[in-house]
């Protein structure tokens, strides 16, 4: 049996830029910072800010610090390359024999 996350994670990747499409900080575009294939989760740059009160340690000072929590990948849409508007990403084997992400969209390979 399959995990969670397993065919939605392959789908995104470090560094794609997508646009969150449900709760507070929709329309906000980031790029992703980690993936998180089990929980099915992503950290995006700038989305989903979240202020943590930290205690000091010997290599950080303590305080009120803000970060990036994750979110999860069903709310978040992949920016198509071409259009810059959000796409569904579908896989495609190409002639070399290479599994490449593209946008459904536009039918532009995401993967170089």
């Amino acid at each position: 049996m399959a995990k969670t996350g397993d065919n939605v994670s392959k789908k995104f990747k470090k560094g794609d830029q997508v646009i969150v499409t449900t709760g507070r900080d929709k329309g906000k575009k980031g790029e992703i910072l980690k993936i998180m294939p089990k929980e099915a989760r992503a950290i995006v740059q700038g989305v989903n800010v979240v202020k943590r009160h930290q205690r000091p340690t010997q290599t950080q000072g303590g305080g009120i610090i803000e970060k990036e929590a994750p979110i999860h990948l069903s709310n978040i849409a992949l920016v198509d390359p071409k259009t810059g508007e959000t796409t569904r990403v579908g896989l495609r084997t190409l002639e070399d024999g290479r599994r490449v992400r593209f946008a459904k969209a536009s039918g532009e390979v995401i993967d170089a």
